[in-house]
């Protein structure tokens, strides 16, 4: 559903405005568990947008991004009207903007959970953050095993299993895909990286989210990427 663009000028940018209402502008797919998750999301529900992909870590990555960001960040959306540069923010303007696709769940209870559980994950897990940095392409079993990290581990677990059970019918969190899962994409890969062990229903939970032809294509592209920053190589020789 998208068009991408690599590290366009301004100008091509905005030569290109009337032909897109929306642009998603985007990290390093391999490392930016923030900019995956405003793209699941459009991409699982079908909302056209153009990406804009900005490598990090490159002499004019600050640059490009400022063209687009005020607050030196990414994701950003890019609208006709506005610029909106936080991932939840984001997901909840395409929420109200496409209230037909039901990106959240219907039941006023569930979508006060899967509020809820996205605003830990947006605020909270620095532990697992800092221990297990986002890194699609590598694989570190065992690393990162903090007490902090475990902690966390232990959190997501508890939300993921109340969720599935009370609400998703051990399909998805509020059984149709949500932003929820959506939010929680970037953490099954994690898992899948540093070879987290789960319980068969949540392992069964997160096999469904990497199945899931959104969260597959992302990952098939951050594969794809060459681009290497130092700081999320936490142990290369280990790849």
């Amino acid at each position: 559903m998208q068009s991408t663009i690599l590290d366009p000028t301004l100008s091509e940018t905005l030569a290109s405005a009337e032909s897109n209402s929306y642009k998603l502008v985007i990290a390093n797919k391999n490392y930016s568990s923030w900019s995956m998750r405003p793209w699941v999301a459009m991409t699982a529900f079908g909302i056209p947008f153009q990406e804009i992909r900005i490598p990090l870590g490159q002499p004019e990555t600050g640059n490009k991004i400022a063209m687009y960001s005020t607050s030196g960040r990414l994701p950003v959306l890019v609208t006709r009207e506005t610029s909106i540069w936080d991932s939840l923010a984001i997901c909840e303007y395409l929420a109200e903007q496409f209230q037909e696709k039901n990106m959240w769940p219907q039941d006023m209870v569930a979508r006060a959970l899967a509020r809820s559980i996205c605003a830990e994950m947006h605020s909270g897990f620095t532990g697992l953050r800092n221990a297990m940095p986002m890194h699609i392409r590598g694989r570190f079993p065992g690393h990162g095993r903090t007490p902090e990290a475990q902690g966390d581990i232990g959190r997501i677990c508890e939300i993921w299993e109340t969720c599935l059970a009370n609400f998703g019918h051990y399909q998805f969190l509020f059984g149709d895909f949500s932003i929820a899962d959506a939010y929680y994409a970037p953490v099954v890969t994690r898992f899948q990286t540093y070879g987290v062990f789960l319980a068969p229903a949540l392992q069964a939970y997160a096999d469904r989210v990497l199945a899931h032809p959104a969260v597959a294509q992302w990952v098939r592209e951050a594969e794809a990427e060459t681009e290497v920053i130092e700081r999320y190589e936490p142990w290369p020789d280990d790849e």
